[in-house]
Protein backbone atom coordinates (compact mmCIF):
# COMPACT_ATOMS: atom_id res chain seq x y z
CA UNK A 1 0.00 0.00 0.00
CA UNK A 2 1.30 3.65 -0.60
CA UNK A 3 0.57 4.69 2.65
CA UNK A 4 1.96 1.99 4.59
CA UNK A 5 4.39 3.37 7.41
CA UNK A 6 8.30 1.71 7.17
CA UNK A 7 10.18 1.55 9.65
CA UNK A 8 14.06 1.00 10.59
CA UNK A 9 14.68 -1.12 13.79
CA UNK A 10 17.33 -0.86 15.96
CA UNK A 11 18.22 -3.13 19.27
CA UNK A 12 20.30 -2.31 22.72
CA UNK A 13 22.14 -3.97 25.15
CA UNK A 14 21.89 -3.04 28.73
CA UNK A 15 23.49 -3.47 32.12
CA UNK A 16 20.75 -4.42 34.79
CA UNK A 17 19.14 -1.30 35.97
CA UNK A 18 19.85 0.86 33.40
CA UNK A 19 16.51 0.31 31.31
CA UNK A 20 14.43 2.99 32.10
CA UNK A 21 17.50 5.85 31.75
CA UNK A 22 18.14 4.11 27.75
CA UNK A 23 14.31 3.79 27.01
CA UNK A 24 13.94 7.22 28.12
CA UNK A 25 17.47 8.72 26.17
CA UNK A 26 16.23 6.49 22.86
CA UNK A 27 12.37 8.10 22.98
CA UNK A 28 13.87 11.25 23.00
CA UNK A 29 15.80 10.83 19.75
CA UNK A 30 12.43 9.93 18.11
CA UNK A 31 12.72 6.33 18.49
CA UNK A 32 9.27 4.26 19.69
CA UNK A 33 10.19 1.32 22.00
CA UNK A 34 8.99 -2.16 21.04
CA UNK A 35 10.24 -4.86 23.31
CA UNK A 36 12.49 -6.13 25.81
CA UNK A 37 14.35 -9.69 25.95
CA UNK A 38 15.57 -9.80 29.65
CA UNK A 39 18.51 -11.67 30.37
CA UNK A 40 20.57 -12.84 33.69
CA UNK A 41 22.65 -9.76 33.47
CA UNK A 42 21.56 -7.60 30.05
CA UNK A 43 18.35 -6.97 28.58
CA UNK A 44 17.85 -6.60 24.99
CA UNK A 45 15.91 -3.54 24.11
CA UNK A 46 14.25 -3.30 20.88
CA UNK A 47 13.53 0.46 19.46
CA UNK A 48 11.57 1.23 16.07
CA UNK A 49 10.78 4.51 13.88
CA UNK A 50 9.13 5.87 10.82
CA UNK A 51 12.06 5.89 7.48
CA UNK A 52 11.94 9.18 6.08
CA UNK A 53 10.93 9.24 2.55
CA UNK A 54 13.16 11.57 0.05
CA UNK A 55 11.04 14.28 -1.49
CA UNK A 56 10.51 12.90 -5.82
CA UNK A 57 12.12 16.94 -6.57
CA UNK A 58 15.13 16.15 -4.81
CA UNK A 59 15.72 12.13 -5.64
CA UNK A 60 15.48 13.62 -9.53
CA UNK A 61 18.32 17.04 -8.36
CA UNK A 62 20.44 13.94 -6.78
CA UNK A 63 20.39 11.58 -9.57
CA UNK A 64 21.70 15.12 -12.04
CA UNK A 65 24.20 15.91 -10.25
CA UNK A 66 25.69 12.14 -9.71
CA UNK A 67 25.43 12.09 -13.52
CA UNK A 68 26.97 15.18 -14.02
CA UNK A 69 29.64 14.03 -11.52
CA UNK A 70 30.12 11.08 -13.50
CA UNK A 71 30.70 13.34 -16.78
CA UNK A 72 33.43 14.96 -15.10
CA UNK A 73 35.23 12.13 -13.72
CA UNK A 74 34.90 10.35 -17.19
CA UNK A 75 36.55 13.25 -18.36
CA UNK A 76 39.41 13.80 -16.06
CA UNK A 77 39.93 10.13 -16.18
CA UNK A 78 40.78 9.87 -19.87
CA UNK A 79 42.93 13.09 -20.51
CA UNK A 80 44.97 12.20 -17.75
CA UNK A 81 45.45 8.79 -19.13
CA UNK A 82 46.96 9.96 -22.36
CA UNK A 83 49.70 11.86 -19.92
CA UNK A 84 50.40 8.86 -17.87
CA UNK A 85 50.86 6.65 -20.90
CA UNK A 86 53.32 9.05 -22.67
CA UNK A 87 55.67 8.91 -19.01
CA UNK A 88 54.92 5.10 -18.58
CA UNK A 89 57.97 4.02 -20.39
CA UNK A 90 59.88 6.27 -18.33
CA UNK A 91 58.69 4.90 -15.05
CA UNK A 92 60.06 1.94 -13.14
CA UNK A 93 57.33 -0.30 -12.45
CA UNK A 94 56.71 -0.97 -9.27
CA UNK A 95 54.59 -3.57 -7.59
CA UNK A 96 50.71 -2.01 -5.90
CA UNK A 97 49.68 -4.29 -2.72
CA UNK A 98 46.21 -3.45 -1.49
CA UNK A 99 45.01 -4.81 1.79
CA UNK A 100 41.45 -5.36 2.35
CA UNK A 101 39.87 -3.04 4.80
CA UNK A 102 38.47 -4.46 8.03
CA UNK A 103 35.25 -4.36 8.88
CA UNK A 104 33.95 -1.08 10.31
CA UNK A 105 33.02 -0.35 13.67
CA UNK A 106 29.43 1.47 13.95
CA UNK A 107 29.85 4.39 16.22
CA UNK A 108 27.95 3.67 19.59
CA UNK A 109 24.93 5.66 20.35
CA UNK A 110 24.01 7.81 23.01
CA UNK A 111 21.83 5.35 24.64
CA UNK A 112 24.79 2.62 23.82
CA UNK A 113 27.52 4.57 24.91
CA UNK A 114 25.07 5.31 28.25
CA UNK A 115 24.59 1.38 29.36
CA UNK A 116 27.85 0.80 28.86
CA UNK A 117 29.13 3.34 31.03
CA UNK A 118 27.56 2.95 34.34
CA UNK A 119 29.87 3.19 37.03
CA UNK A 120 29.54 0.39 39.04
CA UNK A 121 31.85 -1.43 42.18
CA UNK A 122 33.21 -3.94 39.81
CA UNK A 123 34.34 -1.61 37.26
CA UNK A 124 35.46 1.40 39.02
CA UNK A 125 38.35 1.09 41.51
CA UNK A 126 37.43 4.67 43.19
CA UNK A 127 33.50 4.24 43.53
CA UNK A 128 34.01 0.55 45.14
CA UNK A 129 36.92 2.67 47.74
CA UNK A 130 34.10 5.01 48.30
CA UNK A 131 31.47 2.76 49.18
CA UNK A 132 33.98 1.93 52.40
CA UNK A 133 34.80 5.30 53.29
CA UNK A 134 33.82 7.61 55.93
CA UNK A 135 30.23 10.03 55.36
CA UNK A 136 32.69 12.85 55.49
CA UNK A 137 36.30 11.37 53.70
CA UNK A 138 37.37 13.59 51.24
CA UNK A 139 36.79 10.63 48.96
CA UNK A 140 33.06 11.86 48.50
CA UNK A 141 33.65 15.20 47.49
CA UNK A 142 36.60 14.04 45.21
CA UNK A 143 34.29 11.27 43.54
CA UNK A 144 31.21 14.02 42.71
CA UNK A 145 33.49 16.10 41.13
CA UNK A 146 35.26 13.90 39.28
CA UNK A 147 32.48 12.32 38.30
CA UNK A 148 29.51 14.89 38.37
CA UNK A 149 26.54 14.18 35.63
CA UNK A 150 27.70 10.26 35.77
CA UNK A 151 25.65 7.46 36.44
CA UNK A 152 26.04 4.59 38.90
CA UNK A 153 24.69 1.59 40.27
CA UNK A 154 25.25 -0.09 43.73
CA UNK A 155 23.23 -2.82 46.08
CA UNK A 156 21.88 -0.25 48.66
CA UNK A 157 19.44 -0.25 51.66
CA UNK A 158 17.16 2.69 52.67
CA UNK A 159 18.27 4.29 56.06
CA UNK A 160 16.40 6.86 56.59
CA UNK A 161 12.80 8.64 54.99
CA UNK A 162 11.06 11.34 55.79
CA UNK A 163 8.61 14.04 54.21
CA UNK A 164 9.77 17.11 52.59
CA UNK A 165 8.55 19.83 53.76
CA UNK A 166 4.30 20.13 54.18
CA UNK A 167 4.21 18.13 51.18
CA UNK A 168 2.77 14.14 52.19
CA UNK A 169 3.59 12.50 49.12
CA UNK A 170 7.11 13.66 48.68
CA UNK A 171 10.49 12.63 50.60
CA UNK A 172 14.16 12.80 51.67
CA UNK A 173 15.52 10.09 51.33
CA UNK A 174 18.64 8.65 53.02
CA UNK A 175 20.49 5.34 51.30
CA UNK A 176 23.88 3.20 52.53
CA UNK A 177 25.28 0.96 50.50
CA UNK A 178 25.07 -2.71 51.44
CA UNK A 179 22.18 -4.28 53.85
CA UNK A 180 21.77 -2.86 56.79
CA UNK A 181 19.69 0.12 56.50
CA UNK A 182 19.60 2.36 59.40
CA UNK A 183 22.10 0.49 60.90
CA UNK A 184 24.69 1.63 57.93
CA UNK A 185 28.07 2.86 59.53
CA UNK A 186 30.72 2.78 56.55
CA UNK A 187 30.12 4.46 52.87
CA UNK A 188 28.69 7.75 51.76
CA UNK A 189 25.68 9.20 53.20
CA UNK A 190 23.79 8.93 49.97
CA UNK A 191 20.42 11.89 49.84
CA UNK A 192 17.71 11.58 47.33
CA UNK A 193 16.07 14.70 47.74
CA UNK A 194 12.53 16.21 47.50
CA UNK A 195 10.85 13.13 45.26
CA UNK A 196 8.15 11.03 45.34
CA UNK A 197 8.02 6.88 45.00
CA UNK A 198 7.05 6.97 41.39
CA UNK A 199 10.05 8.80 40.50
CA UNK A 200 11.91 5.95 41.86
CA UNK A 201 11.14 4.02 38.78
CA UNK A 202 10.83 0.92 40.55
CA UNK A 203 11.45 -2.14 38.50
CA UNK A 204 12.18 -5.87 39.50
CA UNK A 205 10.23 -8.91 39.92
CA UNK A 206 8.57 -8.52 42.69
CA UNK A 207 7.80 -4.64 43.09
CA UNK A 208 6.22 -3.97 46.30
CA UNK A 209 3.32 -1.81 46.93
CA UNK A 210 4.89 0.58 49.52
CA UNK A 211 8.45 1.00 50.69
CA UNK A 212 10.12 2.01 53.75
CA UNK A 213 13.31 2.22 55.85
CA UNK A 214 15.33 -1.29 55.74
CA UNK A 215 14.08 -2.49 52.14
CA UNK A 216 16.87 -3.29 49.97
CA UNK A 217 17.18 -1.97 46.27
CA UNK A 218 19.99 -1.93 43.26
CA UNK A 219 19.82 1.93 43.23
CA UNK A 220 20.68 3.34 39.73
CA UNK A 221 21.62 7.00 40.41
CA UNK A 222 23.20 10.35 38.74
CA UNK A 223 25.84 11.72 40.82
CA UNK A 224 24.99 15.20 41.88
CA UNK A 225 26.88 17.35 44.49
CA UNK A 226 28.72 16.65 47.85
CA UNK A 227 27.51 19.12 51.01
CA UNK A 228 31.33 18.63 53.01
CA UNK A 229 28.73 20.93 55.92
CA UNK A 230 26.11 17.82 56.50
CA UNK A 231 28.03 15.27 54.63
CA UNK A 232 25.56 14.48 52.48
CA UNK A 233 26.28 12.84 49.00
CA UNK A 234 23.09 13.90 46.74
CA UNK A 235 22.17 11.95 44.06
CA UNK A 236 18.56 11.69 41.34
CA UNK A 237 17.13 8.85 40.95
CA UNK A 238 17.15 7.00 37.62
CA UNK A 239 15.43 3.45 38.68
CA UNK A 240 15.29 1.61 42.03
CA UNK A 241 15.60 -2.52 41.27
CA UNK A 242 14.34 -4.90 43.92
CA UNK A 243 16.68 -7.55 44.82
Amino acid sequence: MADEIKYEYKTVQTVRGTDGLVISRMQKDGWEFVEQSQGTLRSTLTFRRPKKPIPWPLVGAGATVLAIIAIVIATAAALSDGGEQKDEAAKPSAAVSEEPSGTPTSTPTAAERAAVEVITPENNSEFAALLKADTCDAANADFATKYAGRTISFDGSIVSMAPHGDYETRYDFLLGPGDKGPNTTVGPAFKYEDVNVAELSLTGEDVPAAIGVGDKFRFVAEVGDFNAVQCLFHLDPVSTETR
